[in-house]
């Protein structure tokens, strides 16, 4: 049996939470087609995503455990796009007939890819899949990679959503996080990027390196004064296997950053920002569409270096994995072997997983969902259930499930009454 770290931090491409958790993940070989094995009673494939990975980076953040790579040498920009073009030729029997709701470049930093690139990639996509016509189709974007060239190519290849890594608008919190933007190209970038796109997020992160509760709610304020129709604000934590983890700089304590989550949401409340998610902030009727479906445990087929799908079929869903380094990827994908590593989700794992994503939703779901996306009753995490609501981390009525204040505040310990 292997076993996964199945949550962390934040969200870009994949599933990440506060803390780390381990779960056992069975693999294919090991189960059986009964039992806790698979499952049954998916009547219909929940929506689709696709997630597409560019492993390089201008520069390696101290705080980032993303599956990103310094660019030392030129990228084999070209080479890559047939990979990820032959990856998901070998990948559309598993998807075949399902439309594709939206679609998102994640790094690494996909704005090192030229325009043609992004249409090259997209432009198969479309001749590969049936994807939604007004699929929504995000890239992110590093402020210290751009430009106007650039972001008018991405709109014209079919982007229609740029997401910016802001993380401070102050220039002494980007130089400790080892930021390769300044204060200046990131204005720069969030004016360029609202002129060429209607929908634009920014990242950005609190609890910094020795940042106070007045510089926090100024990076708040002055994002809020942009009217970016999307906020991501993500709390800084020491991340496995990071500079950061390995030589802690001084950060602000638990008291003192649950004090700066609160006074965020305060800030980008009164600005009209609905929080719909743990980290996710946003103008009416601009949700991101893409994150969502994750939140919902919808599907997603993850292409490129280390990235992760999950795939429902009507007796299992599965997990699949890339291979993680960009070398071996290249070598592998044009041949046929993208993906190094999959398995079944075991029903013991379903009810945890579908958990760790939904209740991360402050308005929760619907109580049908559950049935919906697994297959399963709702005897499986009637335990939990129960003693989440004993403790006030729940709130359970007729149609919904949704995570209290309290629970919002302590996801954690809510998540693991349904390990």
């Amino acid at each position: 049996m292997r076993w996964s770290i199945a949550c962390t931090t934040h969200t870009r491409n994949s599933i990440r939470f506060q803390h780390s958790i381990l779960i056992p993940i069975i693999p294919i070989n090991e189960q059986s087609s009964s039992g806790n094995g698979t499952i049954s009673g998916l009547k219909n494939p929940p929506p689709l995503a696709l997630y597409i990975h560019i492993p390089w980076c201008v520069r390696k953040c101290p705080y980032c455990d993303f599956n990103s790579h310094e660019s030392k040498q030129e990228i084999p920009e070209a080479a890559y796009v047939d990979a990820l073009i032959a990856d998901l030729e070998q990948a559309t029997p598993n998807i075949w007939g399902r439309k594709i709701r939206s679609v998102f470049f994640g790094g690494g930093t996909p704005s090192l890819f030229s325009a043609t690139a992004i249409d090259k990639i997209l432009s198969q996509v479309r001749m590969l899949t049936p994807l939604e016509y007004e699929a929504e189709i995000t890239l992110e974007a590093n402020p210290g990679t751009v430009d106007a060239a650039h972001f008018a190519g991405y709109r014209e290849a079919g982007v229609n959503r740029l997401s910016l890594g802001i993380q401070s608008f102050d220039n002494r919190y980007l130089k400790a996080l080892g930021r390769i933007h300044d204060e200046s190209q990131a204005m720069n970038a969030i004016e360029l990027a609202m002129k060429t796109f209607d929908r634009v997020n920014l990242d950005v992160m609190y609890a910094l390196p020795e940042q106070s509760l007045a510089d926090a709610l100024a990076d708040a304020e002055r994002a809020c004064r942009l009217k970016p129709s999307h906020l991501s604000f993500y709390h800084l934590t020491l991340e496995p296997n990071t500079p950061f983890h390995r030589t802690p700089p001084s950060l602000p304590d638990d008291d003192d950053a649950a004090q700066m989550q609160e006074s965020i949401e305060q800030v980008l409340a009164g600005h009209g920002y609905e929080h719909y998610e743990t980290s996710a902030f946003a103008q009416k009727g601009q949700r991101a569409r893409h994150n969502l479906n994750y939140w919902t445990f919808g599907d997603y087929l993850g292409i490129g270096a280390g990235a992760h799908s999950k795939l429902s079929f009507h007796d299992k869903i599965i997990r699949q994995s890339r291979h993680k380094h960009p070398n071996r990827y290249l070598e592998n994908a044009p041949k046929g072997q993208a993906v190094d590593n999959e398995w079944v989700i075991s029903q013991d794992e379903l009810g945890f997983e579908f958990m760790m994503n939904t209740l991360r939703l402050t308005e929760g779901f619907e109580i049908g969902l559950f049935q919906q996306r697994t297959g399963l009753g709702m005897d499986k995490i009637e335990a939990g259930l129960k003693a989440a609501r004993q403790k006030g981390l729940v709130e359970i009525n007729q149609e919904f499930i949704k995570p209290t204040l309290l629970g919002q505040r302590f996801l954690n310990e809510l998540l693991q009454l349904f390990l």
